[in-house]
C-alpha cells in the first residue's frame, strides 16, 4: 500500500468526487480511478459507494480514511524530524493584510505543537499581492484570500466570510440594514494599483471599474474612507475604526479564506501546514 495511493484516496474522500479530486491532485481522472480500484482490490472491499453525484465512503472506507491520514501524517513527521536534526527544518508563511484571525491563531498553536523544532518565518504582504509572495517564490505557503490567478498553485478553501460596504459613520447609506453594489453606483471607491491581479481587483471593486484613491494596505483602505468619504468593500466581521461602519452587501459572494502553495512542492512541512490549517479552520466555533 503506497503512500502516494493513500494520498489519492484521501483526496477523493475529502472531495467526495473523483473529478474534483483529480483537479486537486493535478492529474487526469482515469489514472486516479484506476489507482483507487487497485487499492480496493488489494484491500478486498469497496471503499466508496459511487453515484452520478459523486462518492461516499463505505464503512471500510471510513476506517481506512482515519488510518491513511495517520500514516501520511507520520510519514511527514519522520521527514520533518530528520530535517530538524539536520538543521534544515524551516518554512516561510505568507499572510495577507492585518488583524488577528482566531482561526489563524489556532493554526499557529496546532502547528507549533506538531512541529516544535521547526523555525517558522512569517511574511506579511499588502493587498497588491494576494498570493503573498508565492508567485515570486519568496514564501513556501500562504494564508490569503481569493480569487486570484492560481496558475502553478494549489489552493484549498478554509472558510468563506461575508463582506460589506465600508462607509463613514455619517454617510447617508450607513443607516441602511443592507446594501447592494448598485446602491454604491457613482461613488468613488478605493482601488488597487495597476498590475494588481485582475481577478482580485475585480472582486474587491464589486465587479465594476472604479475611480478613486489607490491603496495598498488594509489601513490605507480605512483611511481613504475616513479622510475622503470614498467607499469600498471589507469583511463584514472586521471591527471598523471609530468614525467608520460596515453595512452588509447582499449581492456579493463571500470572500474565501484559503491556504495556497506551489503545485509540485514536495516539502513535507508544506503538506503538514495545509492539513493542520484545514483541521484548525474546521474546528472553529462561532464563525460564519
Amino acid at each position: 500500500m503506497e503512500l502516494r495511493t493513500l494520498r489519492y484516496f484521501v483526496a477523493v474522500a475529502e472531495e467526495s468526487h473523483f473529478g474534483r479530486a483529480a483537479v486537486r491532485l493535478h492529474m487526469s481522472q482515469p489514472p486516479l480511478s484506476r489507482a483507487i480500484k487497485q487499492l480496493e482490490t488489494e484491500i478486498g472491499a469497496a471503499l466508496f459507494d459511487r453515484s452520478s453525484a459523486g462518492v461516499t465512503l463505505t464503512p471500510v472506507g471510513v476506517v481506512l480514511l482515519d488510518e491513511a491520514r495517520a500514516l501520511l501524517d507520520q510519514a511527514d513527521r519522520v521527514r520533518v524530524r530528520v530535517a530538524a536534526a539536520a538543521g534544515t527544518a524551516t518554512v516561510t508563511v505568507g499572510v495577507l493584510g492585518d488583524g488577528a484571525d482566531p482561526d489563524a491563531t489556532r493554526l499557529a498553536a496546532a502547528f507549533r505543537a506538531r512541529h516544535p523544532g521547526v523555525e517558522v518565518t512569517v511574511r506579511e504582504t499588502g493587498l497588491t499581492d494576494p498570493t503573498c509572495g508565492l508567485h515570486a517564490g519568496t514564501v513556501d505557503v500562504a494564508l490569503t484570500r481569493g480569487p486570484f490567478d492560481e496558475t502553478g498553485l494549489s489552493v484549498r478553501e478554509l472558510r468563506a466570510d461575508p463582506v460589506g460596504a465600508l462607509l463613514r459613520a455619517g454617510d447617508p447609506l450607513a443607516a441602511r440594514a443592507t446594501l447592494t453594489t448598485a446602491d454604491l453606483a457613482g461613488r468613488r471607491w478605493f482601488r488597487f494599483p495597476e498590475g494588481t491581479d485582475p481577478l482580485w481587483r475585480s472582486y474587491w471593486n464589486g465587479g465594476e471599474p472604479r475611480e478613486g484613491p489607490v491603496v495598498r494596505t488594509v489601513q490605507e483602505c480605512r483611511q481613504a474612507v475616513l479622510w475622503n468619504g470614498t467607499v469600498g468593500m471589507t469583511l463584514l466581521d472586521d471591527e471598523p475604526v471609530e468614525g467608520l461602519t460596515v453595512v452588509p452587501l447582499t449581492d456579493m459572494p463571500p470572500s474565501p479564506a484559503v491556504v495556497a502553495w506551489n503545485t509540485g512542492d514536495t516539502n513535507p512541512l508544506v503538506r503538514s501546514f495545509v492539513r493542520t490549517a484545514v483541521a484548525a479552520y474546521r474546528g472553529r466555533s462561532g464563525r460564519p
